[in-house]
């Protein structure tokens, strides 16, 4: 009967060999996953201090941040809640990109689908115009934009932060990109039973498409809840302003900036989207990965 009792590991030349061979990518790894955390850190240092000055007394000087952490207070916080109408804010903030991420998906999904699997007469030209949009910086065209908007009579009104965003180029390239891998037997399939290329979009393409419909929704919600310059131009007051015009009310010229007020203040507003990330960096990633590799 053959001795089953388990033999220890014996070094050998070939075993030596390998080990030998497998050195550079051991240290590639170690050396790549120290530059990540290092990246990393670096990227979630503005967020530490951030949140660590909005804990500080109001009377600590900027320069005095990191020392004395025996003196966290909330009292900043509440400070927000007693100057600015957080709740309203964010109820303006959540209106403008929740309206903003509709009229983009319904719009851009049929564009998209359209240039990506229909042949008509101009498309490819079509596809490149809209593309060349994307050159083409915000600030350019925000002048004309406002002065339209003006003769229109719509500033300070929900329409003039809504509709210069409906439309985004950059969704239409991401949701061409993954309709261009879609297979054609699918939607041949979709044809020969009688459904209108209508009805194939938004019942058979857009349900497959909804990793990148989500790595969109997080481009677009995180555009326009950070958007600052655009609001200050067309609102007045805290009327229907987003949650960003809130901090510059920190910044008093008589009184001086409230640094701790206005971190307190920042940190309630990213909050929402790291919580809103954190439930969707799944989908966010294989909608980033899909619509990459589609060609």
């Amino acid at each position: 009967m053959d001795d089953l009792t388990p033999q220890p590991d014996v070094w050998t030349p070939m075993s030596a060999a390998s080990f030998g061979r497998n050195m550079p990518t051991r240290v590639l790894g170690i050396l790549t996953s120290i530059g990540l955390w290092i990246g990393a850190a670096l990227c979630l240092l503005p967020m530490i201090w951030m949140v660590i000055s909005s804990l500080r007394p109001r009377s600590v000087a900027p320069n005095q941040i990191f020392t004395g952490f025996d003196q966290l207070t909330l009292e900043n916080y509440q400070n927000v809640f007693d100057r600015v109408p957080i709740l309203q804010l964010f109820g303006h903030t959540i209106l403008i990109c929740a309206a903003v991420l509709v009229l983009q998906i319904g719009i851009g999904v049929p564009a998209a689908y359209a240039l990506a699997r229909i042949r008509f007469g101009g498309s490819r030209p079509m596809f490149w115009l809209v593309m060349l949009t994307l050159m083409v910086p915000s600030q350019v065209t925000i002048l004309s934009v406002y002065i339209g908007f003006a003769n229109l009579g719509l500033v300070n009104t929900y329409a003039a932060l809504i509709l210069p965003f409906g439309v985004s180029a950059f969704g239409v390239f991401l949701f061409y990109q993954f309709f261009r891998g879609l297979p054609h037997s699918l939607l041949d399939a979709a044809r020969v039973d009688g459904l209108s290329e209508w009805s194939i979009a938004w019942t058979i393409v857009f349900p497959l498409a909804r990793p990148a419909v989500t790595a969109f929704a997080i481009f677009s919600v995180v555009a326009r809840w950070n958007d600052f310059f655009w609001p200050l131009m067309m609102t007045q007051g805290l009327g229907i302003a987003p949650i960003t015009l809130g901090i510059s009310y920190f910044a008093d010229a008589e009184t001086g900036r409230d640094y701790g007020g206005q971190m307190a203040l920042s940190t309630l507003a990213v909050l929402p989207l790291l919580i809103a990330f954190a439930f969707a960096q799944k989908r966010f990633v294989e909608g980033i990965a899909l619509t990459g590799l589609k060609g």
